[in-house]
């Protein structure tokens, strides 16, 4: 009996030895991880300067606010439509009248709207320079600016076409073109070839439908 009771004392006292050595080296574990933060601590303000806690730890949080999506695709989409709309194999003299003085009007409107737009009875209210563009980028800026003119009730513009003096074998790129755009255009009732003082066979003047 007295044997185990020896036994019994010897394996409880090495379970608190045990004990004694894990607590020992947890807190020697602790006392090395606080150590390696303070010299962490010095090497930090060493590295930036006298430092100071900030009296309060409350936070204010700023929700990021939504970027709005650009309607990129209803862009590419309205731009592919006008280049569709407007194209460089229409036929005017399929559908259209023009005369030999390079005027255009509507079926139904009479000679005399022509007519009042070359002697300038419309006052120009607007215009767009085209050159130096590109065929693309003129027909879509042409498109545009017929659709916002007309939308903001102007009824006289202009469009500077060019003569095509600096164009390969001087011949006029746009000059052609933009007739046919502008006669595919429904906000268009007609237009007439500018006069001297306007930009003569460089432009366009071009009456819009009242809006």
């Amino acid at each position: 009996m007295k044997l185990r009771s020896l036994a019994e004392l010897k394996t409880l006292q090495k379970l608190i030895a045990q004990r004694a050595a894990a607590e020992a080296a947890a807190r020697e574990a602790e006392r090395l991880r606080l150590q390696r933060m303070d010299r962490e601590t010095r090497l930090f303000e060493l590295a930036v300067g006298p430092v100071r806690p900030l009296v309060s730890t409350r936070r204010v949080h700023h929700p990021p606010r939504p970027v709005e999506p650009a309607p990129r695709q209803r862009q590419l989409d309205e731009a592919s439509v006008m280049r569709e709309a407007l194209s460089d194999d229409f036929d005017v003299e399929t559908l259209l009248h023009t005369d030999d003085q390079l005027s255009f009007r509507r079926p139904g409107l009479g000679p005399d709207v022509t007519r009042k737009l070359r002697e300038g009875r419309w006052s120009i209210q607007r215009q767009i320079d085209l050159h130096g563009l590109r065929v693309d980028e003129a027909r879509e800026a042409l498109g545009r600016f017929i659709r916002e003119a007309q939308q903001q009730g102007l009824r006289c513009v202009r469009v500077v076409h060019g003569k095509g003096l600096g164009s390969p074998g001087r011949t006029p790129v746009l000059k052609g073109r933009v007739q046919r755009w502008l006669v595919q255009k429904n906000e268009v009732l007609a237009f007439v070839q500018a006069r001297p003082a306007e930009g003569g066979a460089g432009a366009l003047v071009v009456l819009l439908r009242p809006a």
